[in-house]
């Protein structure tokens, strides 16, 4: 046996495939905890941009869109808090579990599959845990999140299709791979297999996993179809956003169906050339190269121009007239803790609460650069390097998808380790897509205050008041 064989047999016996599965899932969990706590920390309304509500949404998962910022802030620390309550709730349940799996097989292989049952009985508790209906183990953040599965699942064919929904589809795209290793976990358990060596998937089993992978992206492009849809819409986007999760099924299926290759080859050349990881004189593997590259680079230009909102990769970038700083409150709507409300006398633009929001002279984040955008909630330096790891983990996260590259042992941990880049990316992706979406419902809610600037500092404004237009009444 090769030593590197050695070291995946015993990376199998201390982290075995289905408590990387609850690990992986219990990264998500914290991941989501801290995108709440720092966008909270600095001080952009999530729960107003995401469409989250303060308590339990009603049977038919409808949520309502309007509420005051200092409801949504008030609600965003509340919400944070508990997913770190649930966080190291569900870690110390599965480290227990680890705990007792390692202590009864010893780092023994005979005893590895005799005790496999421990991490299925973890996972099962877990899923009672979630459904269960009594008031117990959070259950407001459990009904929460099953409500969310229920409308990706069933969405209105009508739409509406809430900012929330949308995160939590476009997370779970993330667990695309970790979806296709909870089935391979059941596979292991099945009479023959052994759970220190993933199975060779065969037969219809060869179907379910790209069907159970493809299904974060089917409910996604389906979110994005509804929009497209919606009597509401008058643009393309969601059609063009739509045709990007489209091109992961190419990415999926071609994988699944290189499966053929191997006994094409040794039809062709014989068994030895069948064991190569590059098969480039093979039709399918070239196609699938051409589908990799097209999801990769399509998903990444769709990250950086249309959620991030940023003017690198636009097609028709603004003119340097338009990059002026915008007519609107972003201080107010997102610097501050307090709501802006109806003009309703025309002795003030402001409420008392926004005139609270106009007294912060400072704008504490500059002006955008060349390729970013006119306005930035985080400091500049921090956008090309998220540019750049998005990069480099869209393009190895093709790779990962493909469930013909991990069907055997050789680079199991590699993978494990871009299953957590993925996350990381995910993670960090989180960040500038709730922050622009912050401004755009920013613009859109309050066209009526501008910035000017305050200083001689070209990166330091100032938000006044707009003047009333004399043509409208306030």
């Amino acid at each position: 046996m090769l030593p590197s064989d050695d070291n995946e047999i015993s990376y199998h016996l201390s982290f075995p495939i289905p408590y990387r599965t609850l690990f992986l899932v219990g990264a998500g969990i914290l991941a989501w905890a801290t995108n709440l706590h720092f966008l909270h920390a600095f001080g952009i309304d999530v729960a107003g941009a995401m469409d989250l509500r303060g308590d339990i949404a009603s049977s038919n998962g409808v949520i309502p869109t309007h509420r005051t910022a200092a409801y949504s802030y008030s609600t965003t620390f509340t919400r944070y808090n508990a997913v770190y309550q649930l966080f190291f709730s569900y870690s110390a349940f599965c480290f227990a579990s680890w705990t007792i799996y390692r202590f009864l097989t010893r780092g023994d292989p005979l005893l590895v599959d005799s005790y496999g049952y421990i991490p299925v009985i973890t996972a099962l508790t877990i899923l009672l845990i979630i459904i269960c209906p009594y008031n117990v183990f959070m259950k407001e953040e459990r009904e929460r999140f099953t409500l969310a599965i229920k409308r990706c699942l069933f969405p209105p064919p009508n739409g509406p299709i809430y900012f929330s929904d949308v995160i939590f589809a476009d997370v779970g795209t993330s667990f695309a791979r970790i979806f296709g290793d909870i089935w391979l976990s059941l596979c292991m358990l099945k009479p023959g297999n052994s759970i220190l060596i993933p199975p060779s998937v065969e037969g219809w089993g060869a179907v379910v996993l790209p069907v159970i992978m493809s299904l974060p992206f089917f409910l996604r492009f389906r979110q994005c179809i509804i929009e497209y849809n919606s009597t509401l819409n008058d643009s393309r986007k969601p059609l063009f956003n739509a045709i990007k999760y489209a091109t992961s099924f190419p990415v999926i299926f071609l994988s699944a169906a290189q499966r053929t290759v191997d006994s094409d080859l040794i039809k062709e050349k014989g068994r030895i050339l069948a064991g190569q990881k590059w098969h480039g004189e093979h039709p399918l593997f070239r196609l699938w190269i051409l589908a990799t590259v097209v999801n990769s680079l399509y998903s990444f230009w769709w990250d950086v121009s249309q959620d991030w909102g940023l003017e690198l990769l636009q097609f028709d970038p603004p003119k340097k007239q338009d990059r002026q700083m915008p007519r609107v409150p972003i201080l107010t709507r997102i610097t501050s803790q307090a709501p802006l409300s109806n003009r309703g006398s025309s002795d003030s633009l402001l409420s008392d609460q926004a005139i609270h929001a106009v007294e912060i002279q400072k704008h504490p984040y500059r002006q955008s650069c060349h390729g970013l955008r006119s306005i930035l909630l985080y400091p500049r330096a921090i956008y090309p390097v998220l540019i750049f790891l998005n990069l480099v983990f869209r393009m190895s996260w093709s790779v990962k998808l493909s469930t013909h590259v991990s069907s055997t042992r050789d680079g199991t941990v590699a993978f494990f380790w871009l299953e957590v880049a993925e996350l990381v990316r995910r993670w960090l992706w989180v960040f500038i897509r709730v922050e622009w979406e912050s401004i755009k419902k920013a613009i859109e809610r309050e066209p009526n205050l501008q910035f000017d600037r305050a200083s001689n500092d070209e990166n330091d404004f100032e938000m006044v008041p707009a003047a009333p237009d004399a043509n409208s009444a306030i």
